[in-house]
């Protein structure tokens, strides 16, 4: 292990590891495999609609709990946890932002996207634009994201778990996890996917709540929470520094624009862009939306994701400023010599906050089912990146490679392509290991924040301005490239400084905030497109049919550009309000999705449903702003 052999007693599990844990992981993953064989066996995994889009028949309650899975994978439960020890409840904004954007989701990209009748995200945008190189360059950045942001991250923050609660070695837990997550996700496709992704939401859910109650028990309950964390303050420090001292404004959700960490004008406006990516247009969470039997499913699923996405606040982020205050001088440390031996970092170990709750709170038997919990989080974030991304190279790379392509060849791809990046992210554990150690949440965000935005922009006006044309979009999301890679490339020459290090970054760095970095290159994105498209032609009408907002016509997906999904074979139309029927696709076994309209009273459900959680959302933020 590259940096296990120096810190090798820092890792040695403080209490042993007993039987009844053990019993409970085994049981946890046999449940897990079996579910996967079962939920298999129900769709044909055999065509493109089976494997990629689960036969486009799931029901609300899998997507509700798939789309919270996938968003919160290991990185999360680790790197949450870790930035609320390092820095308070802040952190919550990332997450209660989501209630946003996935109810934009529901109700505004998703009719779009199924009356287009695409697969994947760089699909929709060459079937409204024309064109190939758009398609191509988002499905390679899409790529590349998933490799840099989500698999990696996942997996070191996974074996970093493993590694705290049982002094395993980094890369025996990281393969043992990935034979298995691999295993079915090449198997099984989606269905397999979102069905196991049910099942870890709600052992996730659980095991949190009951750590959460524990630890608040340590501490005597939330009134002290406040009380204990402000004297939460290791006890080795570095001479006249502040930087060992809890943050002030740790328990208020809005902070300073100017020198706050999470700047409040950046939590509001730059992560609303941030999460417009990553909910609505991003391959690995609208997957799991189109894969609704119906609109009214695909808005239910959106729901229950926003319910479950407003309680990371009370069992991650708390229970890890709680870490912080049972153990400030691992979870705390400031000292770079006494940091590397924590935990093998030098910048800081707040990484480590709930997986060393974990192992000091949790009883013999629930210890072992919380491991079984992280690895599952990692393991459900893992499959669906993988899913998503097999979708992607086979969809929109390869078919332009071979266009012949017969359907058992496109799966075999899919499923080559999901073992080439398992291989790519075990070869770029050690990479992040010796990266910045820090704030792993932080980590994730600033990447996303230099190489999102464009898209965003682009999706917007795709949908919401027929003007835009292919000229337009295409320099804008280059411009947009040029700009993230650059200021990405001057946060790796410049790393933040070290505590005691005076601060000599170049003022782009240390002044403009990675939030409001996304809302300025949005902005730069957005004006190109509009500029260019008002220089060029406007895209011809025909070709907009479908794939605007305003251009909407509620008739069944025609076909798509790869001729995956048709319409029904006798040329009805079966969009009539309350139709169930189902139409099946002549030529490819592809379902299109039963109903693009809404019976009238679920649709009152949904929107009544839309609005309470609105309202709960609002007196969250009011409550601990």
């Amino acid at each position: 292990m590259m940096e296990g052999n120096s810190t090798a007693g820092s890792f040695t599990p403080s209490q042993q590891f007993s039987v009844a844990d053990l019993v409970v992981i085994v049981v946890y993953f046999s449940l897990n495999v079996a579910v996967g064989i079962w939920s298999s066996c129900r769709v044909n995994r055999n065509t493109i609609s089976g494997y990629f889009l689960a036969g486009r028949d799931m029901a609300w309650w899998p997507i509700g709990a798939s789309l919270f899975a996938s968003s919160e994978g290991s990185g999360l439960f680790i790197g949450l946890a870790g930035t609320g020890a390092a820095g308070g409840i802040a952190v919550t904004g990332f997450e209660w932002n989501a209630t946003y954007a996935l109810l934009a989701l529901a109700w505004v990209f998703v009719p779009v996207y199924i009356a287009s009748g695409i697969v994947t995200m760089p699909e929709y945008l060459q079937r409204r634009f024309g064109g190939e190189r758009i398609r191509m360059y988002l499905s390679s950045l899409s790529l590349l994201l998933s490799v840099f942001t989500k698999i990696s991250t996942d997996l070191y923050s996974g074996a970093l778990f493993v590694q705290v609660c049982l002094g395993w070695d980094l890369y025996l837990s990281t393969v043992l996890m990935l034979v298995v997550t691999g295993l079915y996700t090449i198997a099984g496709g989606l269905a397999a996917v979102i069905y196991t992704d049910a099942l870890q939401t709600l052992i996730m859910v659980l095991g949190a709540i009951i750590l959460a109650v524990k630890a608040f028990n340590e501490i005597g309950g939330y009134p002290n929470l406040e009380e204990a964390y402000l004297k939460a303050i290791p006890s080795k420090i570095v001479p006249n520094t502040t930087c060992h001292l809890p943050r002030a404004d740790a328990m208020h959700l809005f902070r300073d624009p100017v020198s706050g960490d999470l700047p409040w004008t950046g939590m509001t406006f730059g992560l609303s862009i941030m999460a417009t990516w990553y909910w609505c247009t991003d391959q690995v969470i609208v997957q799991r939306s189109l894969s609704a039997k119906s609109l009214g499913h695909a808005k239910a699923g959106s729901i229950l994701a926003s319910y479950l996405k407003m309680l990371p606040l009370f069992v991650i982020i708390m229970p890890g400023m709680i870490s912080r205050v049972l153990y400030p001088d691992t979870v705390a440390c400031v000292d770079p010599e006494e940091c590397t031996r924590v935990c093998g970092t030098a910048v800081g170990c707040s990484n480590i906050a709930y997986p060393k709750l974990v192992v000091e709170l949790m009883p013999s038997g629930l210890r072992g089912l919380m491991i079984a919990v992280m690895m599952a989080a990692l393991m459900s974030s893992l499959t669906s990146i993988f899913n998503s991304s097999s979708t992607l190279f086979t969809m929109d790379i390869w078919r332009k490679l071979r266009p012949g392509a017969g359907e058992r060849e496109l799966l075999l791809v899919g499923r080559v392509v999901t073992v080439v990046l398992v291989a790519l992210s075990v070869v770029w554990i050690p990479i992040l290991q010796s990266s910045s150690g820090g704030q792993l949440y932080v980590y994730i965000q600033a990447v996303t924040s230099y190489l999102a935005p464009p898209v965003t922009a682009v999706f917007i006006l795709a949908v919401f301005w027929p003007r835009a044309n292919e000229q337009g979009a295409f320099w804008g999301l280059m411009a947009g490239l040029v700009l993230g890679l650059a200021r990405m490339g001057l946060e790796l020459v410049h790393p933040p400084p070290r505590c005691g290090v005076p601060d000599r970054r170049p003022w782009l760095l240390a002044d403009i905030h990675y939030l409001h970095f996304a809302m300025l290159l949005c902005a730069a994105t957005g004006t190109i497109v509009v500029g260019g498209s008002l220089l060029t032609s406007p895209p011809p009408l025909a070709q907009l049919k479908d794939l605007t907002w305003w251009t909407l016509s509620w008739k069944p997906p025609k076909p798509s550009v790869d001729g995956i999904s048709q319409g029904p074979p006798d040329g009805s139309c079966s969009a009539t309000p309350g139709s169930q029927q189902p139409s099946k696709a002549e030529g490819s076994s592809a379902m299109i999705l039963k109903d693009a309209t809404e019976p009238p009273f679920w649709a009152r459900i949904c929107s009544i449903n839309a609005v309470i959680l609105m309202c709960i959302n609002i007196f969250c933020y009011a409550y601990f702003a």
